[in-house]
């Protein structure tokens, strides 16, 4: 699609802002839309690489304009048109409120308590929202070693909510983590040695309330109960629950599932894939649009 940066603002306010239909998006492309659905337009948002930044762009595009995007390398606010490949892409230091580096972003604003919202990824993930990005097996001698934390433990702990972007696998969704890189709900408490709650183990501290509110994948919607166990929220349209259940590594509590996620709309599919990742860095070939959409598309 060759149209300008300007040609594309304009197109956002005439494509329909109905709902595609199944077969018109991606898994992926659904679950980024789902992700974007998260931010209010009052967040401070620590967004890491990847599709975490594909729902913070799309959201700062729809219903949440005044949200601020930070990233770990040191930019603030930025107002890239196109994704940017990583946190220290200069591309996102277009018009940002200010450029630091890693002592701004994690002392002034994570460690201070501004931050309302994380989007995170991992390797794996527990019961309990805890998620491993260290390693697989025995810590000194493992049988895979991921990149590990990059800041994902601080994130994790210090944002008012977390939201975790992880590919449905049921080697990802575990009981219990084998290393915890960030913790979730419950942990290890380590003078006894015991799983416990995390608002039991850190009461009276600013970690009690912090900690995962959604996990978003490639097939459903998860969220966690007044225990701080994950429960299935929503399916993806075309997905079951019992394809998610085959998925999951635990017994997943289906008790509270509310319905389908809300399929995107076409205006949301445009923003996503015209706008935040036109040179699809991170989403996967999308479907194509149908005719009455690709017409107002070609005639603008």
């Amino acid at each position: 699609m060759k149209k300008s940066g300007e040609e594309l603002i304009k197109l956002i306010d005439i494509i329909p802002d109905e709902s595609a239909k199944e077969g018109e998006y991606g898994l992926i492309e659904l679950a980024s839309i789902a992700d974007s659905r998260e931010v209010r337009n009052d967040d401070i948002v620590f967004a890491g690489t990847g599709l975490p930044m594909l729902g913070m762009m799309t959201a700062n595009m729809l219903h949440a304009p005044n949200a601020t995007l930070i990233f770990e390398a040191g930019i603030v606010d930025g107002k890239s048109m196109h994704i940017p490949m990583s946190v220290s892409d200069q591309r996102a230091c277009y018009m940002a409120s200010s450029l630091g580096g890693l002592v701004d972003i994690f002392g002034t604003y994570l460690q201070s308590g501004f931050v309302t919202l994380g989007f995170l990824g991992g390797a794996a993930i527990d019961k309990y929202g805890g998620t491993n990005a260290t390693c697989i097996g025995d810590y000194h001698n493992p049988q895979h070693r991921f990149p590990g934390s990059g800041g994902a433990g601080d994130i994790g702990s210090l944002s008012a909510r977390i939201v975790y972007f992880i590919i449905q696998e049921k080697r990802r969704f575990v009981e219990k983590n084998e290393f915890t890189t960030t913790v979730g709900w419950w942990c290890n408490d380590w003078k006894t040695g015991k799983w416990r709650p995390k608002k039991e183990i850190y009461r009276d501290t600013i970690f009690a309330d912090t900690g995962p509110s959604a996990v978003i994948t490639n097939m459903a919607v998860f969220r966690f109960d007044d225990s701080g166990i994950m429960y299935l929220d929503t399916v993806h349209p075309g997905v079951t629950v019992e394809q998610v259940k085959e998925n999951c590594g635990f017994e997943l509590n289906v008790s509270m599932v509310s319905g389908e996620t809300t399929s995107p709309t076409y205006k949301e599919l445009f923003i996503l894939r015209e706008v935040v990742d036109p040179e699809g860095i991170f989403l996967p070939i999308a479907p194509e649009y149908p005719s009455d959409i690709k017409e107002i598309i070609e005639k603008a």
